[in-house]
């Protein structure tokens, strides 16, 4: 999803800015809501510290492939938002980011404004998705692949979604551009052929591990129901 250098440019980029002050007072909500419900300040911080070096793992570590106008990537944002909290998950693709941009990938520093807009809001949108479709007795590690998949189709279409806004908003309706973002669209939606495998296998071992999955270092509902 990291938007290729080029695509929005000039004066243009101002909007990226104001996207994404709006986007980290969306991280200040949801980590403010998860202070409150979610085992304080200090829980918060302890799963940040690992959502973003999986995060910055996930950038550097698994395979990414330019299509189009962007890069198709498998970052897990369910996973995380299931393990960690929708303020932990939050925060660590914020800083996992931008720790990637400033030591391995300084040219796309001009473009996190919209990368970052691009992961948290789809973020926030499946936070308060799982609220709907997840019952409050439901723990997180009993949930059922069509949950999952619900979850990781709203973030993946997500990104897809802000991805094309930006690349449209950048060069406009052309032949050219609109294949990028269909080409760009096609291969990143295969990600959630992956994505809802890999949460239940995650939440599968952490059902497995009860005692080493349950704590301060992950969400009270991974095992607890609301």
């Amino acid at each position: 999803m990291h938007i290729e250098p080029g695509v929005v440019d000039g004066a243009k980029i101002a909007l990226s800015y104001a996207t994404a002050v709006a986007s980290f007072g969306l991280v200040g909500k949801m980590a403010y809501d998860n202070i409150k419900t979610n085992g304080g300040v200090s829980a918060l911080v302890m799963r940040s510290v690992i959502t973003t070096a999986l995060v910055f793992s996930f950038f550097e570590i698994f395979p990414h492939q330019p299509v189009g106008v962007s890069e198709v990537h498998l970052i897990l944002g369910s996973t995380l938002l299931l393990l960690f909290g929708s303020g932990a998950a939050a925060i660590g693709l914020a800083l996992g980011l931008l720790i990637q941009g400033v030591f391995f990938a300084p040219f796309d520093l001009p473009q996190y404004g919209m990368n970052v807009t691009t992961l948290l809001v789809p973020l926030w949108a499946i936070s308060a998705l799982a609220k709907r479709i997840i019952p409050a007795k439901t723990a997180y590690v009993d949930l059922k692949y069509s949950q999952a998949l619900a979850l990781s189709t709203a973030y993946q279409g997500g990104i897809v979604a802000w991805v094309a806004f930006w690349a449209l908003y950048g060069h406009g309706f052309t032949v050219a551009n609109l294949a990028s973002i269909g080409s760009f669209g096609l291969a990143y939606m295969s990600v959630i052929i992956i994505e809802p495998l890999a949460d239940l296998a995650v939440l599968a071992v952490a059902k497995a591990l009860n005692q080493a999955s349950s704590g301060p270092l992950f969400n009270n509902r991974l095992h607890q129901a609301a």
